[in-house]
């Protein structure tokens, strides 16, 4: 039971500090949470899920009017970049998706196409400053694709180009059951 117990302490403290700072990502944030808990070589670190869970418990309680208002312009903001972004068939992914953004949290699209220059002729076109990386696959390390980063007023965009056929290696689900990415008929749903 003790080690449960630490898993929900530093569920709830990287919760914390993601709803606080929210430049973080999940994994650094536990580390984090768990050095702050006294606990830095925890073998006791609670899973993503526990923690988005805790996230969801502390914008309720902290922050429910500013989150909410907050994640309704992150979410009509994906929605015009997706629109804007369509031929590239793009997803929305991440914590605007499922709910979780914050007040630093970026707008997150995945882009399927396989002319991944088109794309940065159209970013060209667009009104706002955008920078071009690179973005490499956590779990597959040999995996490198195009990365743009777009500064609108509004939020910060990061999309990542993905070969067409990629989508379909994909999962398609967290683990929890709830989906991992919508196109854009679904996305629009959210608003």
């Amino acid at each position: 039971m003790k080690h449960q117990d630490m898993r929900r302490r530093i569920a709830h403290a990287a919760a914390r500090i993601l709803a606080e700072d929210g430049s973080l990502d999940y994994g650094t944030a536990k580390r984090k949470a768990a050095r702050q808990l006294g606990a830095p070589d925890s073998g006791n670190l609670p899973d993503n899920q526990q923690v988005e869970d805790a996230l969801r418990s502390y914008q309720a309680i902290y922050q429910a009017d500013e989150t909410r208002a907050h994640l309704a312009l992150l979410r009509q903001t994906a929605i015009e970049y997706m629109e804007r972004l369509a031929d590239f068939d793009p997803h929305l992914t991440g914590p605007v998706l499922n709910g979780t953004a914050g007040p630093h949290t970026d707008i997150n699209l995945q882009l399927f196409t396989d002319n991944q220059k088109d794309v940065e002729f159209l970013l060209m076109r667009l009104a706002s400053a955008y920078q071009a990386g690179e973005f490499r696959t956590p779990d597959n390390q040999g995996r490198i694709y195009p990365r743009f980063m777009i500064d609108d007023p509004r939020a910060r965009l990061d999309l990542v180009v993905y070969p067409a056929a990629e989508l379909r290696n994909m999962k398609r689900l967290q683990a929890d059951g709830s989906p991992r990415r919508l196109r854009l008929p679904q996305a629009k749903t959210l608003v």
